[in-house]
């Protein structure tokens, strides 16, 4: 690239996650799916990663979400999530801020009456989702499940954690019983604890890039459990975590503990909280995850070539 180049985004917020919407200057994919155009990027343009979402236009908080036409025609839009280290098969908090972007651009029409419904092409899948007229999104997940229950991890400098291995769009290790306190003065501690059973896990289960803790609610009437999510990269999720949220009602419905049409209630560590709800059909476990995103600025990203941190920092 000589001289200089302009990338449109809008950023917003879904339960205090960032995410940054690519909806204009991003690079050319080609006309393949979702997951084809995915691995094209990670190939051939994982600088523009970089550049969007990493400092000095980023951090290492912020998803990046690159609209693409979808190549499905029943899709509204197809979708690319990624962050400060690589690439999400799905993000449950984006979708949701993807689907307030393209509302707050006028790209969805509401019908004179209920929610707009519209479908989501991402590389791990169709996802659809509903825009309702109070503003909020729900948003139906891709298939969930279980892979491993009630797994005896050895940490080092920890002991022994017992938790389940579980797909929600992305893999986590989700551990109920965290003993400590789970609150914003924690972070610290509980991204280093977090971090040291990844490590671990991924001895045995190298698919593992989430780690997700459990506690009780701050107010049980409000909500039925409160988490702590690491995320690749080493940041921690602001939101209660769509794809978590969905690993954690797979194994509740694995378990008998959760019924189609019950509502789970998942609190962040910042205090949001995401409503959930399953369908199954054909045995098969689809998560419905429901929230609110805010949109925060209009941004244009300029790209420098004289800029030595043009690409983002090494």
């Amino acid at each position: 690239m000589n001289g200089m180049r302009k990338i449109l985004a809008v950023d917003s917020h879904t339960g205090g996650e960032p995410t940054r919407v690519i909806v204009e200057g991003g690079p050319e994919l080609g006309g393949g799916t979702m997951a084809e155009r995915r691995d094209i990027f990670r190939e051939r343009f994982d600088h523009f990663r970089r550049a969007t979402v990493c400092e000095p236009r980023g951090n290492d908080v912020m998803v990046g979400a690159l609209v693409c036409e979808p190549s499905d025609p029943e899709c509204a839009a197809g979708v690319i999530f990624f962050n400060n280290v690589g690439y999400l098969g799905m993000c449950g908090h984006g979708t949701i801020g993807l689907v307030s972007t393209l509302a707050y651009l006028g790209r969805i029409t509401m019908p004179a009456s209920g929610p707009a419904r519209l479908k989501i092409e991402t590389p791990v899948g169709i996802v659809n989702a509903m825009l309702h007229r109070d503003g909020r999104v729900s948003v139906k997940n891709v298939p969930s499940y279980r892979k491993a229950k009630a797994v005896s991890i050895t940490v080092p400098g920890i002991g022994v954690v017992t938790g389940d291995v579980a797909y929600g769009g992305n893999w986590f290790f989700l551990m109920y019983d965290y003993p400590g306190e789970i609150s914003l003065a924690q972070a610290g501690r509980l991204t280093e604890y977090s971090e040291r059973i990844r490590r671990a896990v991924n001895e045995i289960y190298p698919e593992v890039d989430h780690v997700e803790l459990f506690g009780p609610p701050s107010h049980p009437d409000a909500a039925d459990s409160k988490n702590f999510v690491l995320c690749p990269g080493g940041a921690y999720d602001r939101s209660p975590c769509g794809t978590g949220t969905s690993a954690k009602l797979a194994c509740l419905c694995s378990d008998g503990k959760f019924a189609p049409f019950d509502t789970y209630r998942q609190e962040s560590v910042t205090g949001s909280v995401f409503e959930g709800h399953v369908e199954i059909e054909d045995d098969v476990i689809f998560p419905i995850i429901t929230g609110s995103a805010f949109i925060n600025s209009e941004a244009t990203l300029i790209l420098n070539s004289d800029d030595p941190l043009c690409w983002g920092m090494p």
